[in-house]
């Protein structure tokens, strides 16, 4: 992950981390998976690199965005299933959910079944709307279920292990420096005097 992608994401969320915890990551994966605006990826992410720094725990952080994105589908695929595709649509208007976003999905859902619940979880508008689209699909709950399950469990270990371990990475060179910065100071100033010496020296023999 870039730095700069890694900032946006902890700059976003860390307001609703630090006021709600576990919480924030919970709610705000469950209400973005079924199709309400919520940073619920950028809460993971932001939440399993603050994990690494001892500032939350890994395992329930873990444990409630897999529930969180698992409830949040499933409430998709009820609303898919007994709303119908009107219904959807008018209630997606007041969030950005437009029959074009709707289509698109619905296409994908046409051509590649139960994987696509499972593999829909990585790509932005596919995760919000695929629980909505098997529902009107009238996909069987149970296979729904345990395409979903293995999808969440994915995107969660990939995303949340991913920033961890990013995060444990990043913070033990950080330690080093910190450590031994007056060190790494001391050694700098010497670097550059020995620089100014050498081109002083320089200028001198070719006069």
């Amino acid at each position: 992950m870039h730095p700069e992608s890694l900032h946006h994401y902890l700059s976003d969320a860390w307001p609703y981390l630090q006021h709600y915890g576990y919480a924030a990551v919970f709610l705000g994966i469950l209400v973005e998976d079924f199709a309400l605006p919520a940073p619920g990826e950028s809460l993971l992410i932001a939440a399993a690199f603050l994990a690494a720094h001892g500032k939350l725990h890994i395992a329930p952080l873990l444990l409630l965005a897999w529930l969180g994105a698992v409830l949040g589908d499933n409430i998709g695929y009820a609303l898919g299933r007994f709303g119908g595709r009107a219904a959807v649509l008018r209630l997606g208007r007041y969030f950005g959910l437009n029959a074009a976003h709707l289509t698109r999905v619905e296409y994908f859902f046409r051509h590649y079944g139960g994987w696509l619940v499972a593999c829909a979880r990585f790509v932005a508008v596919l995760r919000q709307l695929n629980g909505i689209v098997a529902g009107m699909a009238e996909m069987p709950w149970w296979r729904f279920l345990l395409f979903n399950t293995i999808g969440a469990a994915l995107w969660v270990g990939v995303w949340g292990m991913g920033a961890y371990y990013l995060g444990k990475r990043i913070a033990q060179p950080l330690l080093l420096v910190k450590r031994y910065e007056p060190y790494v100071l001391v050694l700098g100033l010497v670097a550059i005097v020995a620089m100014i010496v050498y081109i002083f020296r320089s200028k001198r023999s070719e006069e």
